[in-house]
This record gives C-alpha cells, structure tokens and sequence, in this order.
C-alpha cells in the first residue's frame, strides 16, 4: 500500500508544479502580447496620415518606433496618497504657454530599491478621457529617451488606493518627432531619481 500512495503524492506534487509553471507563462505571454499589439498598432497608426506626427516624408521614411526590452521590473504597483489640496497647475508647453491640470493625487513607489513619487495629474477638459496624465523625466532623458521626458496614461478609477504604473508603456509625445507639435512640458515634481530603461526610446530615422 506504501508504494501506491507516494506515487499519487508524486503525482500531486507533479501537478501542482505543472499548474504553478504552467500559470506564470500564460500570464506572462497575456502581459506580452497586448503590449506588443499596442506597439504594432503604434507604427501603423505612424504611418498614416490622420493619426501620424510626420508630414509626407517623414512618413515614406518611417519603419518602426524602437523600444526596451519589456521588463517586469518596470511594472509596479504604487500607493496612492491624497495630496493636502487638490489644486490646479499650469502646466508649461513647450510653445511658452500653460495647459490647465488638476493635481489630483500622488503615487508612491520603488524603483532600483529606492523611493520614488510622481503626482496624477487630471487635464480640465471635458473631451478628455477619465484617465491620470502622468508626465515625467528620468536618467536617461537626453541620451537614450527624449530629452524633454515622457508620460504615461493610467486608467482613472475613483478611490483606488493603488495603481499599476506600467513604464514598458512610457511613450515621447508628439514634439519629440515634430517641434510644430506643443506638448506638456513634466513638472518638476515628477522627476524620477533614477534611469527608467523601459518603454519607448529615441527615435531615429533608419536606413
């Protein structure tokens, strides 16, 4: 009777194990592939001509925007702290003008082990999607991503104590492919500490 009985716990012990594994590769590939839709999405949208940043040209000459590596390290939940007054910024452009946002709250986090805070920021506009703008700059502004910072868009969702922060998905706006373009300029509340090698980098006409 010994021998069948370790054999069944084997068993259960195999089948567990097959689950667990089985379980972190399919939400890895579920993470991944909308990711990299969005990306291939991303590119089309480049190359037409409603949606694009490019005039003629630039769009014959563009392939693809380039990317990290996707990185769940980059992916962090953070904690969401109401901020003493919700007040209103005006938020500089790149054109020397200001864009009213609402400071709604602020996100606390870690990266490379280290605090870190960025603010959420609302735009007053009722066209706009209910979701939390967040502009910000990090180290490798100026050498790998563009010099003037990126943003993040996050879902709004009312008395959330928590958000996913996701900077695999951290693109440059519009300005840094055409300075025609006037885009939000990050405060400098929401200047990272260290180098967030996640998301999109600088791009770059191909040969």
């Amino acid at each position: 009777m010994q021998r069948p009985v370790k054999l069944i716990l084997f068993a259960g012990i195999a089948l567990v194990l097959f689950y667990f594994v089985n379980e972190t590769f399919f939400s890895e590939e579920n993470y991944l592939k909308p990711l990299l839709k969005e990306r291939e999405d991303k590119d089309l949208s480049f190359r037409s001509r409603a949606n694009s940043p490019f005039d003629e040209e630039g769009r014959r000459d563009f392939k693809n925007l380039v990317y990290y590596e996707p990185n769940v390290n980059y992916r962090v939940k953070a904690k969401i702290e109401a901020l003493p007054k919700q007040d209103t910024l005006l938020m500089p452009l790149t054109n020397g003008s200001y864009e009213p946002y609402l400071r709604y709250a602020a996100a606390t986090f870690e990266l490379e082990e280290l605090p870190q805070r960025l603010i959420l920021y609302k735009k007053l506009a009722k066209e706009e999607k209910d979701q939390w703008f967040v502009p910000f700059t990090d180290k490798t502004n100026g050498f790998e991503t563009y010099g003037g910072g990126r943003y993040l868009d996050v879902p709004y969702k009312e008395d959330a104590k928590t958000i996913t922060l996701d900077f695999n998905r951290a693109y440059s706006p519009f300005c840094a492919y055409n300075p025609e373009y006037v885009c939000p300029v990050p405060p400098k509340d929401n200047r990272l500490s260290v180098a967030v090698p996640a998301g999109e980098k600088n791009y770059k006409v191909q040969e």
